[in-house]
């Protein structure tokens, strides 16, 4: 029983991550802007990012932060499997 229990707790994980990535042919092409300058002493920039929304990518323009405590940030990037294109989302590690 709580082999079973385990097993579809595990499946039902993998499946939520599977159902997350959405798949384009081709990389969309990253808007060119300015970054503006920082609004306090050693705020961090985050880089734009691309956010699927209504069945396809937008892209969200980088922002500050304040910069987390013995964390490092690890940008965003495209990654191309044999479906297409998936943007994986940046994060502190």
């Amino acid at each position: 029983m709580k082999f079973e229990m385990l097993a579809a707790v595990a499946g039902s994980l993998f499946l939520t991550s599977c159902a997350s990535d959405y798949y384009v042919a081709d990389r969309p092409v990253e808007p060119v802007y300015s970054r503006p300058p920082a609004p306090y002493a050693n705020a961090y920039w985050v880089p734009g990012e691309w956010i699927y929304r209504g069945h396809r990518y937008v892209y969200r323009n980088g922002y500050y932060i304040r910069p987390r405590a013995n964390r490092v940030y690890v940008q965003g990037g495209w990654v191309h499997t044999n479906r297409g294109y998936s943007w994986r989302r940046g994060h502190w590690r």
